[in-house]
C-alpha cells in the first residue's frame, strides 16, 4: 500500500530521496541542493508529492506538478515522474500521477501536459491508460548551457 501527499517542507529525508531517485530519470543531471528542493517545495508554482511505502514509510517515488497562468488560462505541466525499480509496476505511478491530476483540477487548469520519452514504454502505456492522450505536435528544445 502507498500513500501519497505533497511535500510540505525540504526535510533531509525528502532531500536525500530525490537525490537516490534522480538518476533513475537522468543520468546527467545533478542532484538539487537542499535549498533548490526547499525552493522547489516552497514555490506556489510547484508541488512535489512523494509517494511513500505503507509499510516503512519509506520515499518510493516523486511527481512534481507545475501550475501556472498564462494568457489562455490555468495550464499544469507534470515533470520528474521518479519511481524507485522496487516498487515498480505496483501502481505508484499512477498514484502519483492522478494525486497530481486532482490537485491541477482544484487548481482550475483546463488541461494537465506531459511529456515521457517513447523507450519508457511502460510509464507511456500507464499515461494513456488515465486517460492522456498523445498529441500531434512537435516539442523543441534549446539549449542554453551546453
Amino acid at each position: 500500500m502507498l500513500t501519497v501527499s505533497p511535500a510540505t517542507e525540504a526535510t533531509p529525508e525528502v532531500v536525500a530521496a530525490v537525490a537516490r531517485l534522480l538518476p533513475l530519470l537522468s543520468r546527467t543531471a545533478p542532484a538539487p541542493s537542499a535549498a533548490q528542493v526547499a525552493e522547489i517545495v516552497s514555490s506556489p508554482a510547484t508541488t512535489l508529492f512523494l509517494a511513500r511505502d505503507g509499510e516503512d514509510g519509506s520515499i518510493v517515488g516523486t511527481l512534481t506538478l507545475a501550475i501556472f497562468r498564462l494568457p489562455s488560462g490555468i495550464r499544469a505541466w507534470i515533470e520528474d515522474v521518479i519511481v524507485a525499480e522496487e516498487v515498480r509496476g505496483q501502481g505508484c505511478g499512477e498514484a502519483l500521477s492522478r494525486a497530481a491530476l486532482e490537485a491541477a483540477a482544484r487548481s482550475g487548469a483546463r488541461t494537465v501536459e506531459l511529456t515521457s520519452r517513447p523507450s519508457r514504454e511502460a510509464a507511456n502505456r500507464l499515461y494513456q491508460r488515465i486517460g492522456f492522450v498523445r498529441r500531434d505536435t512537435n516539442v523543441y528544445r534549446y539549449e542554453l548551457t551546453s
